[in-house]
Order: structure tokens, then C-alpha cells, then sequence
């Protein structure tokens, strides 16, 4: 199995042109396609198999489908997703965690360690992955660090050394990647890079930052940072293709979690109250929908949108997990709730641009299968009673053990997948009614390895 680290640069019909970088491999692929005095090559991906497959090196196992399919010379419905642009399916979805010893990944459906590696000189507290590409960010952690926590290694794992390497004068809060940007969050500021040869494109100021909020669209097609602004509860977005910036007055509290869905068109916050989820919509700044969580205050962990952006769910340390349905319109307000007591304060566009009005109200998910969220009875007097009657419930929730978490839509339709801090996972199925039950549990670290 040949494979060889590339950035893909652009695609027509059923081929595309990709920039290769210096390798053993490359005058033999030049060879291979007759291209060997050009740094950007372009030919059928049929042709390729598993040499441009994910843009960058996937993890793929010898008896992969998508391995064995490619080849025989065919695309895979997952590499050509990439290849399109897309984010790879749920199918293929993964996740990392840092030990005191290197990394391991994990593949969630079916759940298995799929790699892991250890180094011989200390741990590593942040991992980020580039998709399931071998490219990873690190930064040092654990008892005994392998790197300072003021520095960004990026590790390609098939060279098994580091390629890249970004200092900063403070602790690195958190790393976020895409195929062409590397985000790194510090205290009070965000850099970001291009990933290509690491040159600084921007640089933001931000509120005091101790949990590393950013979210990062990861879709080729949009290019979208959101992050803390520099006064409380106020959010950022850069929409970088439209040289615009959206600022939105999310919370009166500080925040306490942001995300960003998949195509960058809408955004979800929290505060450190935790009993609300707003959603706004990135380029208007227009809120589009608030969910209640609950009437007690609580630390969300985490929130994620579904890939169609139909659903919307929430992990906190009530050990709940929360599920709402997502309104395809909205509320029809831009920032505020006009029928409401809000504090939400409209959106300020930074170099201008048009803002629409939304449809009206509606409680009712994309999907046209019944899957409603709950409301109070006395909703209809919303203006005339306290928020709390006219909120959103979710319409499903999970239980799990009392642990900081972080929650992700699984590959199933009506699934959800778990992941606790404690070294446990769970996946549950629910339905429209309000059904949720556990289906999986597994314990990927245990006492020996925890931190």
C-alpha cells in the first residue's frame, strides 16, 4: 500500500490536481503519470489508488473497504467525499486522546483502538487530528510533558517525526486544523496559519480564554472561525471567503462552550449559567432558536449540530445529554427576541452586509418525522410570562455517569455517541418520541492509564 502526503488544490470531473510535497515517492508518481517537472499534477483519480486518497494519509487498514476498493481501482464513497470537498461520513469518524506516554485514535462505529503510539520521553495533552489524515497537532502533556506547553508540533505520523513546529510566548489552550489552516488558541489570543508552509494569516484579540473556545468550519467550500469576542459572552466569526466579521452579543454570562455546524452556517453557545443554548445564524448574526437545557445551573461540556444540522446536542456535568430539534427558518428576530425580556443584543456587522429576515417560528425539526421539542403549556403566553414557560426542552435526553464529557452524532441515523473523560464510551439510539437507549459501552483507558 503506497501513500503520499498532498494537499489537494482544486477538482474538475473525475480529476483533480493536488500539490505534492518532497517525499521518496514522488519522482515515481511523477514517472507513473508523466509529470515530472510540475509541483502541481493533475490526472484521473482512478489512476492514483492510494496515493492521493484523503488529501492527506489515511489511516487505512489493509482490509478496509474503501482500501480494497480503491485498489481495484475504484473511489470509495468516503474517499470521494473528501476528495469532493466534504467532510468524511460518520461512518468513518474518530477520535484521539493524549496519554503520559504518545496518543491513541479510535474509530466510534464500530468502536475500536485502530492506532496508537508511544514515545519514550513524555506525554502529550493535546491531540488534534486532520480529519483521519496522519497528520496530527501535539502538544506536550501529562506528568511528564514530551513538549513545552508553549509550542504546536505538527506530527506526521508515517515519517514518524515532526514537520512542523510554531512557538508562542504562553500556554497553547487549543490547537483546531482543516486542510489548509492551522488555529491555534492561546490565553488572549487566536493565530491562525495557513497550513502549506505555516505563514501567520491572522491574528485575534479575545476576552480571557482559559478553555481554549474556537470552533473552525470544517468545510472546504466555507471558511469560518468562530471565537470569543473581547467582552463577555460576546462571539466573533470571521467569514474569511467574504472579508466579513459578525459580532454577536450571545450571553450576559461568560461563555462556556461555541460550535460551529458543518457548512459554518450556524452557530451554538452556552454560558457558564448552562441553562440555555442559543443558535444563531453566522451571517446575518440573527438568533435563530434558544433551547433550554434545564432550570439549574450547570458546566455544558460540550454541544454538536448532527451533519444535516437537524439536531443539535449537549453533554454537562449533570451527566445528562440533551437532544433538541433544530428549526429549518428560525424566529424570525435578528439577535433578540422581540416578544421577550432578552438580553441578546443585535448583531454588529463588521464591513457590512445585508441581513435577512427568517420565517416564522416553528418548534419542528428539518426532518418531517414528528421529532418535536418539548414546550411548556403556557407557551402561548410567551411576552406575558417569564422565558422559562416559552422555552424549548429537549426532546430526548441520555444518561451517563457524572464525568466531563463530549458527545457527537453517530453514523446510525437517531444515534449518539459518548465520550467521557473517565476513558468510557457509549452509543444510544432514540426516536422522535423521546426513546433513548443505550446500545454500547466500552472502556478505552483504564486505571493505569488515567491521568
Amino acid at each position: 500500500m503506497v501513500k503520499l502526503v498532498c494537499a489537494l488544490v482544486g477538482v474538475k470531473g473525475n480529476a483533480f490536481s493536488v500539490k505534492i510535497d518532497a517525499s521518496e515517492l514522488v519522482d515515481d508518481l511523477k514517472k507513473a503519470i508523466k509529470k515530472e517537472k510540475e509541483k502541481t499534477i493533475t490526472c484521473d483519480a482512478r489512476k492514483l489508488e492510494l496515493f492521493l486518497a484523503t488529501k492527506g494519509n489515511s489511516w487505512l487498514q489493509d482490509d478496509d473497504p474503501a482500501a480494497l476498493q480503491l485498489e481495484e481501482g475504484g473511489i470509495h464513497e468516503d474517499i470521494q467525499a473528501v476528495i469532493d470537498g466534504e467532510k468524511m461520513k460518520a461512518t468513518k469518524s474518530c477520535f484521539a486522546c493524549g496519554t503520559d506516554s504518545g496518543f491513541k485514535i479510535f474509530n466510534c462505529d464500530p468502536f475500536k483502538e485502530t492506532f496508537h503510539r508511544d514515545f519514550s520521553n513524555g506525554g502529550i495533552g493535546i491531540v488534534e487530528m486532520l480529519f483521519r489524515c496522519n497528520i496530527l497537532a501535539l502538544v506536550g502533556g501529562g506528568r511528564n510533558p514530551r513538549y513545552p506547553p508553549n509550542k504546536v508540533m505538527i506530527w506526521d505520523d508515517h515519517q514518524s517525526r515532526n514537520i512542523g513546529e510554531l512557538s508562542f510566548r504562553s500556554e497553547v489552550k487549543a490547537v483546531k486544523l482543516r486542510r489548509d489552516r492551522v488555529v491555534v488558541v492561546l490565553q488572549n489570543k487566536i493565530y491562525v496559519y495557513n497550513f502549506a508552509d505555516l505563514k501567520l494569516v491572522d491574528h485575534i484579540e479575545t476576552i480571557a480564554n482559559p478553555k481554549g473556545l474556537c470552533a473552525l468550519c470544517p468545510s472546504s467550500s466555507n471558511t469560518v472561525l468562530a471565537c470569543p469576542g473581547v467582552s463577555r459572552g460576546t462571539v466573533r466569526i470571521e467569514l474569511y471567503d467574504l472579508r466579513k466579521t459578525t459580532l454577536i452579543t450571545a450571553h450576559e454570562a461568560e461563555l462556556s462552550q461555541i460550535c460551529l455546524n458543518l457548512e459554518g452556517t450556524r452557530l451554538a453557545t452556552s454560558s457558564d449559567k448552562g441553562t440555555l443554548i442559543r443558535v444563531f445564524d453566522t451571517h446575518s448574526g440573527q438568533i435563530m432558536q434558544e433551547l433550554r437545557r434545564g432550570a439549574d445551573r450547570a458546566e455544558i461540556y460540550s454541544i454538536c449540530f448532527s451533519p444535516n444540522s437537524q439536531l443539535l446536542a449537549c453533554s454537562s456535568d449533570k451527566g445528562t445529554v440533551h437532544i433538541f430539534a433544530l428549526t429549518a427558518e428560525g424566529s424570525g428576530t435578528n439577535g433578540t427576541f422581540s416578544t421577550e425580556q432578552s438580553s441578546i443584543a443585535p448583531a454588529q456587522q463588521v464591513h457590512a452586509a445585508a441581513t435577512t429576515v427568517a420565517a416564522p417560528y416553528s418548534a419542528r425539526g428539518g426532518e418531517d418525522d414528528g421529532t418535536e421539542n418539548s414546550k411548556s403549556s403556557f407557551s402561548f403566553m410567551r411576552g406575558f410570562l417569564p422565558k422559562y414557560f416559552s422555552s424549548e426542552w429537549s426532546f430526548a435526553q441520555f444518561r451517563v455517569p457524572e464525568t466531563r464529557t463530549i458527545c457527537a452524532f453517530g453514523a446510525e441515523k437517531n444515534t449518539i455517541v459518548v465520550v467521557g473523560a473517565d476513558g468510557s464510551f457509549y452509543k444510544a439510539v432514540f426516536d422522535a418520541n423521546g426513546e433513548c437507549q443505550n446500545t454500547s459501552y466500552s472502556k478505552f483507558i483504564h486505571s493505569d492509564e488515567d491521568e
